[in-house]
């Protein structure tokens, strides 16, 4: 499972099909959501590169886009973490997993989980990589079940981001324009071994490679580190419910209002859209982020 959420408890419980700001009236069907046909086609400070206007230089990987793009602000968005579809009419923005092929036409940005191993795929990770305990236990995000991997020098970030910026690589290859690094916040889940400079020193150099193939890089959740952006080297922001926990404006301020946003609660939803609805990027989806043939699929906007 890729989906990086809060809290696995949220949710069900508070959730429903009817979101207040939703264009949907009380009784008017799920079918309004129907996905239509897309639009034809700490370290020291890392700084942004500028991308040159006169395109890629001949050491450049082919499938690089030729200059570095933002999000546009206050765009339709979706997020298709669980499978990709064909998205709604109206929707310029589009999250996918790494396999994933892109929605062409639209702004794609390429999920990475960066901080953690997918589930069973701690062992095609060097073993020393993957964080370990005083007893040699790996430690393991309990709610996803993936391995954390080993920030804690700088040689093994290094290392990780290696295989990291392979995957950044395939992302541009396949036509993305920016990355979704997921798990930054995986230090508050590794038994106080890892740091949050740590985790910027990581993440600085997954931007740097990001930058250097013109693909901007969000940061993914953790508002306790956005004050950081431009010196990791942070184009945009990805919040997974800043409506919910009251964070939005933490983000809008830090990114400019460049920030996409997911919610997982009606009551989210509404709480984003009331304050931001007219300036971020929002969408609620369901828990698992399924795809439309699945019953348990739902999205809506503000």
């Amino acid at each position: 499972m890729t989906l990086r959420v809060r809290s696995l408890l949220i949710g069900l419980a508070v959730g429903g099909l009817l979101v207040a700001c939703s264009n949907q009236s009380p009784d008017e069907p799920a079918a309004a959501e129907t996905p239509g046909t897309p639009s034809a086609p700490a370290s020291p400070p890392v700084s942004q590169p500028t991308p040159t206007p006169t395109g890629i230089p001949a050491s450049t990987p082919a499938g690089t886009p030729s200059a570095l793009q933002l999000p546009p602000l206050h765009a339709g968005f979706d997020y298709q973490l669980g499978g990709p579809y064909p998205p709604a009419v109206g929707v310029k923005v589009v999250t996918r997993d790494r396999t994933a092929p892109i929605a062409k036409g639209l702004y794609n940005i390429c999920y990475v989980n960066a901080f953690q191993t997918q589930p069973g795929e701690e062992d095609s990770w060097d073993q020393d990589l993957l964080l370990r305990d005083s007893a040699g236990k790996v430690v393991i995000d309990e709610d996803w079940n993936e391995p954390l991997l080993d920030l804690r020098t700088a040689g093994k970030r290094t290392r990780i981001a290696t295989k990291v910026n392979t995957w950044i690589d395939g992302c541009a290859k396949s036509g993305y324009q920016a990355i979704e690094p997921d798990n930054y916040d995986s230090y508050t889940r590794s038994k106080n071994l890892l740091t949050a400079d740590q985790a910027k020193q990581f993440l600085a150099l997954l931007a740097q490679h990001a930058h250097s193939r013109n693909l901007a890089i969000g940061q993914k959740n953790t508002a306790d580190l956005v004050g950081d952006r431009k010196t990791v080297g942070l184009d945009f922001a990805v919040s997974e419910e800043c409506g919910q926990y009251d964070e939005c404006a933490a983000y809008a301020d830090a990114f400019s209002n460049n920030v996409l946003v997911i919610e997982y609660t009606a009551g989210g939803l509404t709480k984003a859209c009331k304050a931001f609805g007219s300036k971020l990027s929002i969408v609620r989806r369901d828990l698992d982020v399924t795809t439309p043939d699945n019953s348990a699929y739902l999205r809506k906007t503000c």
